[in-house]
């Protein structure tokens, strides 16, 4: 495998972590707003949704760190 071929790997996978971690950020939003708690306190859903939104932001510093590690080459 090239330099070019791991780094464009794992920028398609940082970007999709991004994806399903927004998309799990949108469930949850809506889960706390229609308090459908399944089984969980509502402290514990908000908890989730606030570590979510954290992931997402370490995931784009990743991918940004990835895309500007390419102009590097």
């Amino acid at each position: 495998m090239t330099n070019t071929e791991l780094h464009n790997r794992a920028s398609d996978k940082a970007f999709a972590k991004i994806t399903m971690l927004n998309i799990e950020a949108n469930q949850l939003d809506d889960d706390i707003k229609t308090k459908n708690t399944q089984g969980i306190t509502m402290q514990e859903l908000q908890l989730l949704y606030d570590t979510t939104i954290i992931e997402i932001k370490v995931w784009m510093h990743i991918a940004e760190l990835i895309e500007k590690s390419n102009k590097d080459d």
